[in-house]
């Protein structure tokens, strides 16, 4: 399988995740923080499938671009799924998850910046 065929695989279960966090943030009593997780989980499934279909086009290189998109994905799961469990559960992923998953998403965003600046051409 390739790396794009499971970024889509992620990017799908980030959408299915979003949505049925959003939907089980506006039944919990202080689900405020769930549903800015269920938010991060379906902007950033879009934002995955995108970088995929500039991976595909030669509009990302394939190894940075992997890079990118892993670290991401990686982040989003960290920073998504901490406020789920503190909006859901009243617990923790584990402490600095959300400001790790944080970092890395910000991370990602400016490397993609980066490589659309110097990257080859297309």
């Amino acid at each position: 399988m390739t790396s794009i065929r499971i970024h889509l695989f992620i990017a799908s279960l980030f959408g299915a995740a979003g949505t049925g966090l959003w939907a089980a943030a506006t039944h919990a009593a202080g689900g405020g923080s769930a549903a800015i997780g269920a938010q991060m989980l379906l902007i950033h499934a879009a934002a995955i499938i995108g970088l995929g279909a500039a991976r595909a086009n030669g509009l990302l290189p394939e190894r940075l671009g992997g890079w990118l998109v892993s670290t991401l994905a990686l982040g989003v799961a960290l920073f998504a799924g901490d406020l789920a469990l503190r909006g859901l559960a009243g617990v923790r992923l584990f402490p600095m998850a959300s400001p790790l998953g944080g970092v890395l998403m910000i991370a990602s965003w400016l490397g993609l910046a980066v490589s659309a600046l110097v990257g080859r051409r297309a």
